[in-house]
């Protein structure tokens, strides 16, 4: 019996899955990133990254763009939108959040972006919830509010400035998926991956100026900026795209859940946060939603002209 190579192993999983592995690789972003914040801007971190994930695609840079090309306007402007939205504004304003907050709130409040990624999804790709989607969206929902509340009947918020940032993060990284989702319609995933960090190098290279920003900082943040961009970047995305291009955006924004669970449990046990029974609950109900998304996928999300999509 043939032996299956690493690609054809992942082919075998539900792309859905893949993407839940991939915005769990996310929550360990915080690890990195929060204590980075010391000494470090939030402009610098995100310019290094993306200066570190375009060095890793360089051999992919010139056939990436020209598959672009080749797809039309509508392509170059969700690459455009990928790239310098979801990749370097929304990590900026995610990373100046982080800094502003406390780790957690910061983190689940992100997690505004499925209801974004559903509206998006339904306008820019056709694609429609059939009845049980609700049965797994609200309960999502319920989850990541229980997580980020400590207090859920009783909300308080952490200051302004780190709210409005984080949901406006929220709002690029919810539309970052559509349009992803979209360009996985024409490109490879390894494309999609390559023309995300090359325009949100651009961006974060314009942003470096206008807010008198360093480009670069220490050798030991500049090497741990590195291990971000690895990690979190170039490992998680490249399965993130991988498993979006066989996945419904609606099914991705749910499986992208696993992000804000994974970040929670960071909080725990690495900055000393502490949750509720009823934090632990919003857990419980979120990590079963995310476990459930690969066996019911095939009822919940329709997508016009593409059956196949919506049932791998």
């Amino acid at each position: 019996m043939a032996r299956l190579g690493p690609m054809q192993r992942l082919d075998r999983l539900p792309g859905v899955a893949l993407v839940s592995l991939a915005a769990a690789m996310w929550g360990l972003d915080g690890l990195i990133r929060k204590p980075l914040s010391a000494s470090t801007s939030a402009y610098t971190i995100v310019f290094g990254e993306h200066v570190v994930l375009v060095a890793l695609t360089l051999p992919l840079l010139i056939p990436a763009f020209h598959a672009l090309r080749r797809a039309g306007p509508a392509y170059v402007a969700a690459g455009i939108a990928v790239g310098a939205g979801a990749s370097a504004i929304a990590t900026i304003l995610f990373t100046k959040a982080l800094f502003h907050g406390d780790f957690i709130t910061v983190v689940v409040l992100q997690k505004a972006q499925p209801l974004i990624a559903v509206v998006g999804a339904w306008l820019v790709l056709g694609e429609q919830p059939r009845a049980g989607f609700a049965w797994f969206l609200l309960p999502a929902l319920v989850g990541i509010w229980l997580i980020a509340l400590p207090h859920p009947l009783d909300p308080h918020a952490h200051g302004l400035t780190p709210i409005v940032e984080t949901l406006a993060a929220a709002a690029l990284w919810g539309m970052g998926t559509v349009f992803g989702r979209l360009l996985g319609r024409r490109l490879a995933f390894e494309h999609v991956t390559t023309v995300r960090f090359a325009f949100g190098l651009v961006a974060s290279a314009c942003a470096l100026p206008i807010v008198g920003a360093s480009a670069f900082s220490s050798g030991h943040d500049s090497f741990w900026i590195a291990v971000l961009a690895l990690v979190t970047g170039f490992f998680a995305l490249g399965l993130y795209y991988y498993g979006l291009r066989r996945t419904p955006a609606l099914l991705a924004a749910l499986g992208e859940l696993a992000f804000p669970v994974t970040a929670a449990l960071v909080g725990i046990y690495v900055f000393d946060d502490s949750l509720r029974w009823t934090q632990w609950l919003g857990v419980a109900v979120t990590v079963g939603v995310i476990s459930l998304l690969p066996v019911r996928r095939r009822k919940l999300v329709r997508v016009p002209g593409e059956p196949a999509l919506a049932s791998t």
